[in-house]
């Protein structure tokens, strides 16, 4: 038996693992002292002034209900008192009511949102902060392409927001998020910046967003993004959420893009951007080879007798940089351009053959009449070509046909039936749509129609009604 344990010992022995030699804090004895000055950590002070800049916005927005297919007598004053209309389904206009939040920008009155917080409202009612008392807002100007909008109170004793340069914003700043979440009342939430120069996120046209961790909910939506010192960095505008809830990824449009187009919509009442005339795609990893780049945005086409045209661009050319800022890719040239005012001289640095040469270019604005002939409207909706620069953008293969909606006017048929800019139009009843004649063709007659359309990967029908 006492054989039988030493060899059992001698075994562990054999087998045991080598030691590890851990790193030790040699200083064992360190004093412990008590702060000189116990202290409160708080924002408070310095997020004050920042909390009166943001407003409460509420909307009311006229909806008609969907249209049925239902027999004359329901019209008729005499028969109708003898149906239920619940029980019949008897279409009825209704008041669809939202809140939202904007950040005061001018003593005068200026208010900047989001253009999804007030797109087709009928009535816009901002509350001011700590204050029950309601004004009536004027739309001043809406831009759809960005995501904002400017509206008007007639009010005194405003506080401004303080603007901070949004190029000087890095990650890992410390921020805060102040807005009205599902209308609970003022709420801040702080995180950091998580990225920069967020884009083809497919929320809107233009992106350059600051993707924060700060919680944003629905209500949060045109509030204020501010850092450590109070100052604006952002307007909140959405997050990235499969149910609905806050996930740590939301997005602010940054306050140099919200400084830009809030001076063009109170100016002009609208935004007009540069145009370079060039359809562009990312430069994927099978053409960097043809390049020796990794990083530029690629002309797919070239419009004609457009500055692109004019400056001697061609198809297969890669956009590297706009007057010495890099490309990284298709959204950056096209937020580069888009921030250019017209009639703005840039030089652009190409590969061609795999060298490197410099074209100048005078941006312009797309001229309507050409515009009208690559567009059509119907009831309200404005639809253009479904090209290789919008399926980029929204993500969508190349085996996808249709027209994208560019425009839907407010309180138009189009409207009421719940289009939005974005929307890929891939039928209209039994007709496919590849290109805007054939869309043109689908849409002649005044017939009630059904179309059919995708939205950020989901599929939808709407019913245009006579």
């Amino acid at each position: 038996m006492k054989r039988l344990i030493a060899l059992s010992l001698v075994s562990c022995v054999a087998f045991a693992s080598p030691k590890i030699a851990f790193q030790d804090y040699e200083n064992n004895n360190i004093e412990r002292v008590q702060p000189a000055a116990p202290a409160l950590a708080s924002y408070a002070q310095i997020l004050k002034s920042a909390r009166q800049s943001v407003v409460n916005v509420s909307i009311q927005k006229n909806v008609r209900s969907p249209q049925i297919q239902t027999s004359p007598f329901f019209n008729d004053p005499f028969f109708r008192q003898f149906f239920d209309e619940k029980r019949f389904n008897i279409p009825r206009d209704r008041i669809e009511r939202s809140l939202g939040s904007g950040v005061i920008i001018g003593a005068s009155g200026y208010i900047v949102t989001n253009n999804h917080v007030i797109e087709g409202a009928s009535k816009v009612i901002v509350t001011l902060a700590n204050s029950k008392e309601e004004f009536e807002a004027k739309v001043i100007g809406l831009d759809p392409k960005s995501d904002l909008a400017v509206i008007k109170i007639e009010a005194k004793n405003l506080r401004p927001a303080v603007f901070f340069n949004s190029d000087n914003v890095e990650v890992g700043d410390l921020v805060f998020a102040i807005g009205n979440p599902f209308g609970v009342g003022e709420t801040i939430t702080m995180g950091m910046v998580s990225a920069t120069n967020r884009a083809a996120v497919s929320i809107v046209e233009y992106e350059d967003f600051i993707q924060t961790d700060a919680a944003i909910n629905p209500g949060n939506s045109g509030g204020a993004l501010v850092n450590s010192t109070g100052a604006l960095i952002g307007l909140n505008s959405a997050i990235l959420t499969r149910s609905g809830a806050n996930h740590g990824i939301g997005f602010s449009i940054p306050s140099n893009m919200v400084k830009r187009i809030a001076e063009q919509l109170i100016e002009n009442g609208e935004v007009t951007r540069a145009w370079l005339g060039v359809s562009i795609s990312d430069l994927s990893e099978d053409l960097q080879g043809f390049y020796d780049r990794n990083v530029g945005a690629v002309v797919t086409s070239v419009e004609p007798k457009s500055p692109a045209e004019k400056a001697g661009l061609k198809r297969g050319d890669l956009i590297t940089k706009v007057d010495s800022k890099t490309i990284d890719g298709a959204n950056s040239l096209r937020n580069i351009i888009g921030s250019f005012a017209p009639n703005k001289k840039v030089a652009l640095d190409v590969v061609r053959d795999k060298k490197t040469i410099t074209l100048n270019a005078t941006l312009t604005t797309m001229d309507k009449t050409a515009s009208a002939e690559v567009k059509s409207d119907y009831k309200g909706l404005s639809v253009a070509p479904l090209n290789d620069e919008a399926r980029s953008r929204l993500r969508l293969s190349k085996e996808v046909r249709g027209v994208i909606v560019d425009n839907v006017a407010d309180n138009s048929e189009a409207q009421q039936a719940g289009f939005a800019s974005g929307d890929v139009i891939v039928q209209v009843e039994s007709a496919g749509i590849i290109d805007i004649d054939s869309f043109k063709k689908a849409t002649a007659s005044s017939a009630k129609k059904r179309f059919y359309v995708l939205r950020r990967g989901a599929s939808a029908v709407f019913v245009v009604a006579l």
